[in-house]
């Protein structure tokens, strides 16, 4: 790990901007229909969760990322297994999101432009800034989170301006019952955005007041949730909810919506600066946690070392991870959801905690983690 620090509020704009990256660009929970407002809070409350399984097992280990304390947990061999397992989650989660937003700049602004070209703009970027360290990505999201959230606030207000809001696309409420919501919640919504808190596993140790974690934390979670559970009842009662279901990126196409006194139209350029912006954040975040893991695993002090030939296989599997876009959201929805983040979000955490829970019980005395120094 890095010699770093950052603030409780950085962690909260971090973590915010991080939430929404792709959440906002993906047709997120819209099997839910007209309800996948409802089911993106029900991922959100759940999600809670998970993020409290992620805190105790960070209050065991304060001084620790993810990949040090598996080996304290279970032992040094399946611990760095574990570890590599997680290297390897963080990113391919990476390049998934690259290749969202590099369809997306594909699909709306260049449409010419080889998605290799788009994808390695950002990607150079990214790796840029990982390169830089953990600080500067901190004090770049404290950079853009309000300029996020006017984008945000002007473009709810621009579409009531124009009245293409409908209200009534949103019922009926519960017209099949809780269980196609709870089923988007158990396949969608509580593992994409909420279940990738698990990322900031690496990163709470660098919080310089480590009591703020939960506080900072869940305020970022409870936050997203609001807001992309706005964002979407939006989109339906713009556009309705079978046109949100065939949408690629639904929210772009609500946003095409605003046309005020034949003046302001053609805002989407605006909102993509926006979108990309959350993609950055996004990216960034899973990268360095893979970065920093693999340094960690492998005994290298300077992590700089890994940023460009990772950076550069993370931007060649976003080119391999799918022949079309169709596909890269079946893959993301199906194989992803039960191969990867149900076992490293859910499964193997809660059973890290249990174990790391049942140790400190026997040890009878407080978590190890507490008096262990930063690792560098």
């Amino acid at each position: 790990m890095e010699r770093a620090c950052i603030s409780a509020r950085q962690l909260f704009m971090l973590a915010i901007l991080f939430e929404h990256g792709s959440a906002m660009v993906i047709p997120l929970g819209v099997d839910a229909k007209q309800d996948v407002w409802l089911a993106i809070l029900c991922g959100m409350v759940l999600g809670g969760g998970l993020l409290f399984v992620y805190y105790r097992l960070f209050t065991y280990y304060p001084r620790l990322p993810l990949t040090s304390y598996s080996q304290r947990i279970v032992g040094s061999f399946f611990g760095r297994v574990l570890g590599l397992i997680y290297v390897l989650y963080f990113l391919y989660i990476a390049a998934r999101v690259l290749r969202d937003f590099g369809e997306l700049l594909l699909t709306f602004a260049y449409p010419e432009t080889p998605l290799f070209i788009l994808n390695a703009v950002m990607m150079l970027t990214v790796m840029y800034a990982v390169y830089k360290g953990i600080e500067v990505i901190a004090r770049a999201s404290q950079l853009f989170f309000f300029s996020l959230y006017w984008i945000l606030i002007l473009g709810f207000v621009l579409i009531i301006i124009a009245g293409a809001v409908d209200l009534h696309r949103l019922q009926p409420i519960l017209e099949e019952g809780w269980g196609p919501i709870f089923h988007v919640v158990f396949t969608q919504t509580l593992y994409v955005p909420f279940g990738e808190m698990i990322v900031f596993t690496m990163i709470f140790p660098y919080l310089q007041k480590q009591e703020k974690v939960m506080k900072a934390g869940f305020l970022a979670l409870f936050l997203s949730g609001i807001n992309l559970a706005i964002i979407m009842a939006m989109n339906i009662a713009v556009l309705g909810a079978d046109m949100v279901s065939r949408s690629t990126f639904p929210l772009l196409n609500t946003i095409q919506e605003i046309r005020v006194a034949n003046f302001l139209e053609r805002l989407d350029v605006l909102f993509m600066i926006a979108l990309i912006v959350g993609g950055f954040f996004k990216v960034g975040v899973f990268f360095y946690a893979g970065v920093i893991g693999a340094a960690d695993l492998f005994q290298i002090k300077e992590y700089q070392r890994l940023v460009y030939p990772l950076g550069i296989s993370v931007l060649f599997l976003s080119i391999a991870i799918a022949s079309n876009f169709a596909e890269h959201i079946k893959e993301g929805l199906q194989i992803v959801t039960i191969y990867m983040h149900i076992p490293l979000q859910i499964v193997i955490p809660v059973l890290l905690l249990l174990i790391a829970m049942l140790r400190q019980g026997k040890r009878g005395r407080k978590p190890q983690g507490a008096r262990e120094q930063r690792t560098t």
